[in-house]
């Protein structure tokens, strides 16, 4: 929904139709959440996999709006099939048609207000019931200062909202788009509901601290990866904003004194390439007792070693240390500074995900770790 919140928004009151992937397996080309739009005037907007299934999510769509009857529809199935609607992969996808309107979507406005504020909001669907009047309600859930949830709309009844709020809630922290079952009651451990929960949280955070060719090759793939990327470096000279054009924020400051006063969080990828005692010592000893998911720094195996006997010293436990990616990235055998940021970013989705980091043809089953085969 993200990526034509702003299609949405153009549209105004202009009913249109709305698929968004809301389920995957195998090598779907789309990851769940991706969306398009079929106008009441034959426009098709966005993408949900890029082949053919477009073309059949388009009749759909038009059928969606003409009736206003919502519709979870399943694509894929077999190779063959799935070949017959683009999906050259075998990936087979569920997705949900309904018709937006400022009567079914009333909490658009300000969907797209905080999405535009880069503030964390979620939309919780029904897909599936046993009720056909509650498939295509919608909730709408923002944490709010303390630490609850504030929410729009309704799937319901109110121990259902409360439910599916809290559950919402811990996905959105996490950045996790996915599904939620319930029984027919909102009952946790119930069957028989199927709540599909998007969350659109602010991008995650990639702190890039010295301000050298590394860290611009770096951020440039940053970028590319979705990090809302901040490069750092105590060195006013070095660290502007000419030469770091894709940082969102350059800081001139000590790393270690504004890390510690920057908001972290298990998403958020911190990187240490000053390759200086006095700047990336302290930097560590900060960023190994946050809640960062990734904490990588540069230097040789020489420098590794007297760093590691620099933050002992310093009073970094060794179960800290075990945080440490140092040498940071994977052995690509890397030598130019854009090299090394595709090792450096090779090792940060390898941690996100668990891969093992080996060859594809040398490994067997599933090609994404903890998919069917």
């Amino acid at each position: 929904m993200r990526e034509i919140l702003a299609d949405l928004a153009q549209a105004g009151a202009e009913p249109v139709a709305m698929a968004t992937v809301v389920r995957t397996w195998r090598s779907a080309p789309r990851p769940a959440g991706a969306a398009m739009l079929v106008t009441g005037s034959g426009e098709a907007i966005g993408s949900v996999s890029g082949g053919c299934v477009e073309g059949a999510l388009y009749d759909l769509g038009t059928e969606v709006l003409s009736t206003g009857e919502p519709v979870l529809e399943t694509y894929g199935v077999s190779d063959d099939d799935a070949f017959s609607v683009g999906l050259t992969c075998g990936g087979i996808l569920d997705v949900f048609v309904e018709r937006v309107d400022p009567d079914t979507w009333p909490e658009l406005a300000g969907i797209a207000a905080s999405v535009a504020a880069d503030e964390p909001v979620a939309t919780a669907t029904v897909v599936r019931s046993g009720r056909p009047e509650q498939i295509g309600r919608h909730l709408v859930i923002r944490p709010d200062t303390d630490h609850g949830s504030l929410v729009e709309g309704s799937l319901g009844t109110q121990r259902f909202d409360d439910t599916v709020a809290a559950d919402a809630l811990g996905m959105l922290e996490s950045g996790t788009t996915g599904f939620l079952h319930y029984g027919p009651a909102g009952e946790r451990l119930g069957e028989g509901v199927d709540v599909f929960v998007n969350s659109m949280a602010p991008a995650p955070r990639m702190y890039i601290f010295g301000a050298i060719d590394f860290s611009a090759a770096l951020c440039r793939v940053g970028k590319v990866m979705g990090f809302r990327v901040t490069v750092c470096d105590a060195r006013e000279i070095f660290a502007t904003a000419r030469r770091f054009p894709d940082a969102d924020e350059v800081v001139v400051d000590w790393p270690h004194r504004w890390l510690a006063s920057q908001p972290v969080d298990s998403r958020t990828v911190i990187c240490v390439l000053t390759h200086d005692p006095k700047f990336d010592v302290p930097a560590l000893q900060v960023a190994l007792r946050t809640d960062a998911g990734y904490v990588g720094a540069m230097g040789s195996r020489r420098t590794h070693e007297d760093r590691l006997r620099r933050l002992k010293e310093a009073g970094v436990g060794d179960d800290e240390l075990t945080r440490l990616h140092s040498p940071i990235g994977l052995d690509l055998g890397a030598r130019t500074p854009e090299e090394t940021a595709i090792s450096i970013a090779a090792e940060i989705i390898q941690k996100r995900w668990g891969g093992s980091g080996a060859q594809l043809t040398a490994t067997e089953g599933p090609i994404h770790p903890g998919a069917p085969r």
